[in-house]
């Protein structure tokens, strides 16, 4: 006969057992653990983090006016082949960030779990290529509440066709960023951070507040100062790496930007800043009156939906509005050449890496009719076509090869002329 203690033993290990196999179905059910596509390009890819600290600029997301801003960078690059090395998880710090990824989208941390077994087509600190002098150089922006991979499908795209791509985690916008010395910083409620971007083309009076500092501008403008600040950093380590890798390999004379959503708000105001950049790319962002109204002399493109599409997937009517209007004027106000390339069916996450983690994703109606490869195909074969052009220099020819082969796309150019 069982003791009272055996019972409870029992249990415990029967409630434990439930667990656990309740979380091999739900898991089952999410699918396998997924893998990145293949990169079409001709080059392998290795990649390496960096932590600089902004000593002139102030932290303005905390309380303590010590703080300076301090950012986290993960650089991809063109490798030299080394089939034996072991390839890079697609999150290096997956427990924290499944976590707060968790957190800010309130929905079980279990969810997220695969993303901590994926790994990536690239090597971590792998030897760059010796094919050529340098390369030219790209830096991605996260969206909000984002992480600085979640666009992976597109910077190994990239890379591997020959850029080096620099991402930037924008602490308290981002999900979650993780320093050298163990400290997280959580990012702020979503519901926050649009208020604060708001602000850079919908103002309120009263401005919102954190930790009780008024914010009437908003905060599109601070963030841009990373880049500036990024840009600066590069050049240091073009001169001199103190990892060894990167050490004369960045062509700085090169160098584009892009962004989705809030990194494409952030990527435009940048462009305003500090004119090393050279071709921007904006993916489904509204743009702040700053861009609207100055207008933009770098060659930029903007990859986003029509209206019809957003209604699809149920944006609300004033985000719909302020999305196309803003986007329409910052094109129309351009100083240089400029397209604007809708995609019809796709869904805001079929920007991203979102699709490919669940086979659920577009059952639950998160990725749009579009079926998930043939976005990221669209989006890939524009991207490198827009860059090619304007930082390799190559011919405008392939615009219309590009707009039969996709017809779903509604392709606008202005400034020069549609070949």
């Amino acid at each position: 006969m069982l003791t009272k203690r055996c019972i409870v033993i029992f249990k415990v290990v029967i409630s434990s057992t439930i667990a656990v196999l309740l979380s091999s179905i739900i898991l089952y059910v999410i699918g396998p653990v997924f893998q990145l596509p293949h990169p079409t390009g001709s080059y392998e890819i290795g990649t390496s983090t960096y932590h600089w600290i902004d000593k002139n600029r102030p932290e303005i997301f905390t309380r303590d006016p010590n703080m300076h801003r301090e950012l986290m960078i993960q650089i991809w690059y063109p490798a030299q082949q080394d089939l034996f090395m072991s390839r890079a998880p697609y999150l290096s710090d997956a427990k924290s960030l499944t976590a707060s990824l968790a957190r800010l989208n309130h929905i079980p941390e279990l969810i997220f779990k695969l993303l901590s077994y994926v790994k990536t087509n690239a090597v971590v600190s792998a030897p760059v290529t010796n094919e050529k002098l340098n390369y030219p150089v790209l830096i991605f922006l996260e969206g909000a509440n984002g992480f600085r991979q979640m666009n992976s499908y597109q910077v190994e795209e990239l890379v591997s066709n020959g850029y080096i791509v620099v991402a930037i985690d924008q602490p308290y916008t981002a999900a979650s960023v993780i320093f050298p010395d163990g400290r997280e910083v959580l990012g702020l409620p979503l519901k926050l951070i649009k208020q604060l971007i708001r602000q850079s083309y919908s103002p309120i009076f009263p401005a919102p507040k954190l930790n009780g500092r008024s914010f009437p501008f908003g905060i599109i403008n601070y963030l841009a100062h990373d880049v500036v600040f990024i840009l600066d950093q590069l050049g240091a380590i073009n001169r001199e790496d103190p990892k060894g890798i990167l050490t004369g390999k960045l062509n700085l004379d090169q160098v584009g930007i892009f962004g989705v959503s809030l990194g494409g708000i952030v990527a435009s105001e940048a462009c305003l800043l500090d004119l090393r950049l050279r071709a921007c790319l904006v993916m489904d962002s509204p743009m702040p009156t700053s861009t609207t109204r100055v207008g933009l002399q770098q060659p930029t493109m903007w990859l986003t939906r029509d209206s019809k599409t957003m209604n699809l997937e149920g944006w609300p009517p004033l985000e719909i509005e302020e999305h196309q209007t803003t986007m329409r004027a910052a094109y129309e106000n351009l100083k240089g050449d400029g397209y604007f390339v809708q995609i019809r069916g796709m869904f805001h996450l079929n920007l991203t890496d979102v699709p490919l983690w669940s086979p659920l994703i577009p059952w639950l109606g998160l990725s749009g009719p579009i079926e998930r490869k043939r976005a990221h195909q669209i989006v890939n074969q524009y991207t490198l076509t827009f860059f090619d052009q304007y930082l390799k220099g190559t011919s405008q020819k392939k615009w219309a090869e590009l707009n039969q082969n996709y017809p779903e796309v509604n392709f606008e150019s202005h400034g020069l002329k549609n070949e």
